[in-house]
């Protein structure tokens, strides 16, 4: 007898996801052992390919196989964990083929209920035995024999083995000629066999996934997530596969949060402070504790006097700030304020305890006469900044995506969004937000992730070594890029991929041309429109003065500018001679939206 005891971190998840469900439903008695092996929602979940965080399913390759194969029973479950491996994956098409009602014959009628679960192919090493049992009149001692002779493909074993065959099929009247054709196909077959054990069990804990992730969907993902904290990679696809499946992630809390992810209700888990880069499993157990004995903090300058700073220091306050898990509690949300604060909190928090360790010579109350600490005044970040603090301390853009800060502008001369760039081959302009930079396979160039927020992964393109050294600049985390590309469809040959996973033909983009929004707009724009209303403290003259001074600096460019005027009695529409014609930078943008405000400046696109 042979055991395998793997080490499998789904196991784990497992548990949490029955800790988790304990905590929602303390009268719970759910057990996995109890978990029905029919359920509808846990196959319907395999069948639509709904397989992220479910065990042995999750890559690309099984699930195209799911949406083909559609699983309606555990037998399936099993029979594709053993045959999606090289080797058996040719048995596939047929396999499928025959579960959804093509005819087949079995070898010989008496191993129709050994060979019923598979469609009449021979998926297990168990059932080449219980053939070689069977047909062959082998022991089950030496069928196994068999089955091993038969995966070593020794030429003088297999002679002397299809002598015995021969023979006990003969004492069931079997012909030579049908014991040959049924041993030949044993022998195919033997080569691709999978432990069918093996599979059962591995089968059996990618059942029990898709089960929670069907009924009790919170309390799976919130294990999931906590098992890949330290991943960022995951951690953002599982919460965004939790937000596909309908559920709500609350935001990181200094006063609800706790280390790992956890479910609040059926919907909703919460974000664990631990997934917070530059915490820790210390500091945040600190917080907790201090907490939970003088309950909920009241603010900054409470939780830097109530938390231990030996453990919890300045960067864990300051990851937690630009995470916004101090949100909760300021009415008025601004992070700036607060993460500008941490200093002086922590200041304050330490001179406090040093007065309190100092008796006073006449026995005052050493608090007496200091003022109440407040939030330095810092501008609130604007919706491109607060993401980009969020993802240096989450990972990735949690509350939003920087691209909508932008789109407004830019999808009025690019309509096109990143998930239809792959339909058709061509010359193509693509723009998107930079997730990563990384270098490529063989060193072939680097490979640039362009996101814009849309559904799907990120935009993956190859830019080459001479053209990334020309746009490095640009090319770099959270920047808004603009590139023309080239879009081919590649056919992959045959020694491209060992394990099935990859289609027969993807998609390359290449990119010769890279450029920001400033140069974008001085491509596509048609003009830029200025509504100066009248306003009773400035006089016309000093107006025209003042946009004078504005727009000097950025003289002799391509872009004409355009005057409405408007002060209640008359309005005029006017275009500055070609000499104020204008290059299009963010500075000049800003400037004239200051002064102006940003509804009365707009740039024309065709």
């Amino acid at each position: 007898v042979k055991f395998d005891f793997l080490g499998l971190t789904t196991l784990t998840i497992l548990d949490w996801a029955l800790g988790n469900i304990k905590r929602l439903d303390p009268a719970s008695t759910l057990k996995l052992e109890e978990i029905p092996l029919n359920d509808a929602a846990a196959y319907r979940i395999f069948a639509t390919a709904n397989t992220a965080t479910v065990f042995q399913f999750e890559s690309r390759g099984m699930r195209e196989l799911l949406k083909q194969a559609q699983p309606d029973r555990f037998e399936d479950i099993i029979a594709l964990v053993a045959l999606y491996r090289p080797g058996p994956m040719d048995l596939i098409p047929d396999f499928i083929k025959r579960k959804r009602g093509g005819n087949f014959n079995y070898p010989d009628p008496r191993v129709e209920t050994i060979l019923a679960e598979s469609y009449g192919i021979m998926v297990y090493q168990e059932q080449v035995m219980q053939m070689a049992q069977i047909v062959g009149g082998y022991s089950l001692g030496g069928a196994d024999l068999l089955r091993r002779a038969m995966g070593k493909k020794k030429p003088e074993e297999m002679a002397e083995h299809r002598g015995l065959f021969r023979e006990g099929a003969a004492r069931g009247g079997l012909s030579e000629h049908k014991a040959d054709e049924i041993f030949d196909l044993m022998e195919k077959f033997a080569g691709y066999g999978f432990n069918k054990s093996h599979a059962a069990a591995y089968a059996l804990v990618a059942y029990h996934t898709a089960w929670f992730k069907a009924h009790h969907a919170a309390a799976f993902m919130a294990a999931n997530m906590s098992a890949v904290a330290d991943d960022t990679d995951k951690l953002c696809q599982f919460w965004q596969d939790a937000v596909a499946n309908g559920l709500k992630v609350l935001a990181p809390d200094i006063n609800s949060g706790e280390y790992r992810f956890a479910p609040v209700d059926a919907k909703t888990l919460r974000y664990g402070l631990g997934a917070v880069k530059g915490t820790g499993e210390s500091a945040i157990g600190a917080i907790i504790k201090a907490r939970e004995k003088d309950g909920p903090f009241k603010d900054l300058f409470d939780l830097c006097r109530r938390v231990d700073k030996r453990i919890v220091n300045r960067r864990v306050i300051e990851a937690l700030a630009r995470a916004g898990a101090f949100d909760s509690v300021y009415d008025k949300i601004n992070r700036a304020s607060v993460l500008a604060s941490v200093g002086i909190a922590m200041e304050a928090a330490e001179q406090a305890e040093r007065n309190a360790n100092q008796v006073s010579l006449f026995g005052g109350d050493e608090d007496s006469g200091n003022a109440p600490l407040a939030l330095i005044e810092r501008p609130r970040w604007n919706e491109i900044e607060r993401l980009s603090e969020e993802k240096a301390a989450l990972g990735y853009y949690f509350s939003g995506h920087p691209f909508s800060g932008y789109a407004p502008e830019v999808r009025k001369f690019l309509k096109s969004e990143l998930r239809t760039a792959t339909q058709g081959d061509g010359e193509k302009v693509l723009v998107g937000v930079v997730l990563a930079v990384r270098r490529g396979f063989g060193n072939k160039g680097m490979l640039v992730q362009l996101s814009d927020g849309t559904e799907g992964e990120p935009m993956e393109i190859t830019v080459f070594p001479e053209i990334f050294d020309q746009y490095r600049a640009i090319l770099k985390e959270d920047a808004l890029v603009f590139m023309d590309v080239k879009v081919r469809t590649i056919r992959r040959k045959s020694d491209d991929s060992d394990d099935g996973d990859a289609p027969s033909t993807f998609t390359r983009i290449t990119t010769e041309r890279a450029y920001d929004l400033n140069t974008a707009r001085n491509r596509f724009a048609r003009g830029v429109k200025l509504m100066m209303n009248g306003d009773a403290s400035r006089s016309p003259a000093a107006a025209v003065s003042q946009l004078g001074k504005l727009l000097a600096p950025y003289r002799n460019g391509a872009c004409p500018v355009q005057i409405c005027y408007n002060n209640g009695e008359a309005r005029v529409e006017m275009n500055l001679g070609d000499a104020w014609r204008v290059k299009l930078d963010e500075a000049l943008m800003t400037s004239l939206r200051d002064w102006l405000k940003p509804e009365n400046v707009e740039v024309l696109y065709s």
